[in-house]
């Protein structure tokens, strides 16, 4: 059995992973939530809809 050494504890040294295509995909998807909110508001505008209160 391995004994436990005090480096496993510290952060890994080196520079901080650079942003990949997974990053890239999530702000998508996310841009693509907000804009469907603001849609879904603008479409039921239309039928006189209003936030309850």
């Amino acid at each position: 059995m391995s004994r436990r050494s005090s480096n496993a504890k510290s952060a890994p040294k080196g520079p901080p992973p650079a942003p990949d295509i997974y990053v890239a995909l999530l702000l998508v998807s996310f841009a693509a939530l907000l804009w469907g909110c603001v849609l879904l508001g603008l479409e039921l505008n239309h039928y006189n809809w209003a936030p309850p209160t």
